[in-house]
């Protein structure tokens, strides 16, 4: 990792962390009105991607939610006429453990497509790589026994070497190991070519701003649109 991802991954770390309110707690999903077309107003052959995750993919800080990079998924989707609706699940502050532990509930509705973006507070947190895996792994087993024919997505992510570097080359090849393990698709790092630039990011210096959640999207969407 490069010194400008480096220092935008320390910054993430004091955010993400504060992300939480005081007593720890989450907002609720809401996931079905952040983004995309509600479930009764679907079309009977429509299909669900269902994206998972914090802050990143909750769009924080954005005026509106459609300008995360799920809701720019959906722009693309529509453009190209595919039979897709996007359902927003990101919660602010989220790690592997609290994933696993609202999974069951997410997955009340039907999940054509899963794309799996957890763990960087995990990291930042120095919780061990070992038990982070045991959770996006007990996650990614309840997606696939809910919906066996489900196609998942996961999204990799970095650290800074602030918990030593073999923790972070550790937390770094988690990502790319459990898409192998469970042959699902990646996306190699979600941040990649916004973290750390200025000019792509809210005044937090952490979050992307409207540009640079197009630019995430545009990591995303050549990756996802090949298992749709």
């Amino acid at each position: 990792m490069d010194s400008k991802n480096i220092k935008y991954a320390v910054l993430v770390a004091a955010f993400l962390t504060a992300s939480c309110d005081s007593t720890g707690s989450k907002a609720p999903a809401d996931t079905v009105s952040k983004t995309g077309q509600s479930e009764q107003t679907a079309t009977k052959n429509t299909k669900t991607v269902l994206f998972f995750g914090d802050s990143l993919t909750a769009g924080y800080g954005l005026d509106d939610p459609s300008e995360a990079f799920p809701g720019l998924i959906q722009d693309s989707i529509k453009n190209d006429n595919l039979p897709y609706k996007v359902i927003n699940a990101g919660v602010s502050g989220e790690t592997s453990a609290g994933g696993k532990s609202r999974i069951d509930w997410v997955l009340k509705q039907k999940v054509d497509v899963f794309v799996l973006e957890l763990g960087a507070n995990d990291g930042l947190r120095g919780i061990p790589v070992k038990q982070t895996t045991q959770n996006l792994q007990a996650i990614i087993d309840r997606v696939k026994a809910t919906y066996p024919d489900a196609k998942l997505v996961l999204a990799g992510m970095q650290i800074p070497p602030s918990m030593g570097k073999k923790y972070a080359v550790d937390f770094k090849a988690m990502f790319p190991t459990l898409a192998a393990k469970n042959n699902i698709t990646l996306i190699p790092f979600l941040l990649d070519k916004v973290g750390g630039i200025a000019s792509l990011n809210q005044s937090d210096g952490i979050h992307p701003n409207k540009a640079g959640a197009k630019i995430v999207a545009g990591n995303v969407w050549p990756v996802l649109k090949t298992v749709l």
